[in-house]
């Protein structure tokens, strides 16, 4: 059972984000990824549920334009099958250095951005502003995201969106699980560990 292996992480590989797909397929068993990134995976002991999807299968050591980024690979709830792998920096180190930093290895790898967009900092948005990036490359959808809560917040925000940390997330995902066009204002809730999900 892939709940029961607990793998330790090797050292940060890195600067290639195709690194986090090359020899994998979607639809592809957590199992069978397991058996294609081996020592370098960690199996989680519980798996951390994301609405349509659940990840047990991550890769810790990752690292994009000098900064380290965790891989979540998403397995459909219904299917079982990966879904989409989802990267994300760890929600303390996350600043605009940060993003720039994974921004130009997209860029250098991909070139300039499909689309681009944003969204201002506001009240309803807990003062929260968004930049978000779309690549459209080889039969997959790329897409860049940065969530930054601004000086607004910490003076005069009573609502319960308030307080909300930084983040930065990477989505790559087969054409018909993205539609490619930009969602600025859409959130991402952050993962939570229920168990391993049924269905």
């Amino acid at each position: 059972m892939l709940a029961a292996l607990v793998l330790s992480a090797g050292a940060a590989h890195g600067d290639g984000l195709d690194e986090v797909w090359a020899g994998t397929r979607w639809g592809e068993s957590d199992a069978a990824l397991l058996q294609h990134f081996g020592a370098r995976a960690t199996v989680l002991p519980q798996a951390l549920d994301f609405g349509d999807s659940y990840t047990q299968l991550v890769l810790r050591q990752f690292a994009l334009g000098g900064y380290g980024l965790i891989v979540y690979y998403q397995i459909d709830k219904s299917t079982h099958g990966l879904k989409r792998i989802q990267l994300e920096r760890p929600r303390h180190a996350v600043n605009p250095p940060a993003f720039r930093g994974v921004l130009g290895a997209l860029e250098a790898a991909y070139g300039a951005a499909d689309r681009a967009c944003g969204a201002r900092p506001g009240p309803e948005s807990g003062y929260q502003g968004a930049a978000e990036y779309v690549w459209s490359r080889s039969g997959l959808v790329i897409r860049a995201i940065f969530r930054d809560t601004t000086l607004e917040a910490l003076g005069g925000c009573y609502s319960p969106a308030c307080g909300l940390t930084g983040q930065l997330l990477l989505r790559v995902s087969p054409p018909q699980g993205d539609d490619g066009q930009c969602h600025p204002a859409a959130r991402s809730p952050p993962p939570e560990s229920p168990g391993r999900p049924h269905g």
